[in-house]
């Protein structure tokens, strides 16, 4: 065994939670993505997808699939730079421009790919950029790739975003990415303040709306439309593996700054090609979101009534406005003990612990989709609400009688450890 497989070898926290039962991650589904799933024999309420809309199983997006499938093969075997640009490629691209209300889009295998990419394509030395300190790890691992100055705001502070601003040279570009909304905490960036921002010093303004395409504005449009400042936003990012029940994701823009980034984004000219399913599963989807506004409607039906339901419980959700609910936990180890007792009622619910969000704010993450019923919602609501008042971490207290950390799991206490695994 070398070096590099003896160190590595020591990392064996995974396993022991395995092996105490308590592992919270990459948990298999044996159906498709739905509001009920079927893992380890048995049907599970599904609260941990993004498929917003319910599309991920729609037999129209399925056939779309198969018959590119058919026609061009399972692969194009080469980077769109090359020889791996499809007619649905560019036809993709042209609706998502026009989708998102922007001269150009380019297409990306994934959307992680996208941040991580065009962020340094953008700014080098001599530039800044400046994030809010919550954005999503792509963008993250983006500005890290630059040469740029990194500045970070405080999340949504918009007096320290201007603070950020004025240390900038004025003359610089200064590039402001931010979530359209943030994915943990599911509140929206305050873009119209921003936007006010970026005019009074010169600034650009990034936005990724994974989470809000589908959701937000018209027809789904996303949270520039929902605050009508499409016209001052110089990019949109998008994803497809959301509401557009595909894998993917896209950059949209002025026509001179796509001109540049088809040439020099390495993560697009160097990435092998969207697959013709995918490409031709995220038209559909696309079609779809546009002619069926009674998707999105549904959305936010159940959006309203879940957020309702889980603050009369007593839940605290934090200041989301989305189908994103958070449950704040505030305490690492109850974050994963309520994941696991809540599993063996029934529901399916994704832990969030640093470096996905700050250590005092663990939380346990509620995703809606058009597609849950309020009798689901008010099963999550119950089996959650006995979890929490389980560990005593609702709002009020639990005058039942008490279960300790220690009588769901005998050594929790090594729950501290897993942090330092960072996923």
């Amino acid at each position: 065994m070398g070096i590099l497989n003896e160190r590595l070898a020591k990392y064996t926290l995974p396993q022991e939670y395995m092996a105490q039962g308590v592992y919270p991650y990459f948990r298999t589904i044996n159906s498709h993505q739905d509001t009920e799933v079927e893992m380890d024999g048995k049907k599970i309420l599904m609260f941990g997808s993004n498929a917003y809309l319910g599309l991920t199983y729609d037999r129209r997006i399925m056939d779309a699939a198969i018959a590119a499938t058919e026609k061009y093969g399972t692969g194009c075997a080469g980077s769109r730079f090359l020889n791996g640009t499809l007619d649905i490629h560019v036809q993709l691209e042209k609706e998502l421009a026009a989708f998102v209300g922007k001269d150009e889009a380019l297409c990306f295998s994934t959307g992680f790919t996208v941040n991580e990419g065009i962020i340094p394509a953008l700014v080098g030395r001599g530039d800044y950029i400046i994030c809010d300190d919550r954005d999503h790890a792509s963008i993250v691992d983006g500005r890290r790739l630059s040469t740029a100055t990194q500045l970070k705001y405080k999340h949504n502070d918009m007096a320290d975003l201007e603070k950020k601003l004025r240390r900038c040279e004025p003359d610089a570009v200064k590039l402001i990415v931010v979530d359209g909304v943030f994915s943990m905490e599911g509140d929206l960036a305050n873009l119209p303040e921003i936007v006010r921002l970026k005019k009074q010093y010169n600034a650009c303004i990034y936005v990724d709306e994974a989470h809000g395409l589908g959701v937000f504005g018209k027809n789904g449009r996303g949270v520039c439309d929902h605050f009508g400042v499409t016209e001052d936003i110089d990019l949109i990012m998008g994803t497809f593996s959301k509401s557009l029940a595909s894998i993917g994701g896209f950059i949209a823009g002025d026509k001179e700054v796509i001109n540049w980034l088809r040439h020099t984004a390495r993560s697009y000219i160097f990435q092998a090609s969207s697959t013709p399913a995918a490409t031709a599963s995220a038209i559909e989807a696309l079609h779809i979101l546009q002619s069926e506004p009674e998707r999105i409607e549904a959305l936010w039906n159940i959006t309203n009534y879940a957020l309702a339901r889980f603050r009369e419980a007593g839940f605290e959700i934090g200041d989301t406005e989305s189908p994103i609910i958070p449950l704040y936990v505030r305490d690492e180890e109850k974050t994963f003990i309520v994941t696991k007792l809540a599993f063996d009622e029934g529901i399916f619910i994704n832990p969030v612990i640093p470096p996905a969000c700050a250590p005092d704010d663990t939380l346990v993450r509620v995703a809606l989709m058009a597609t849950h019923t309020k009798e689901q919602v008010d099963i999550a609501v119950e089996k959650l609400t006995k979890c929490f008042k389980q560990l005593g971490i609702l709002k009020y207290e639990f005058a039942g009688s008490a279960c300790t950390i220690e009588s769901v799991i005998c050594e929790s206490g090594s729950y501290r450890a897993l942090r330092r695994m960072h996923i």
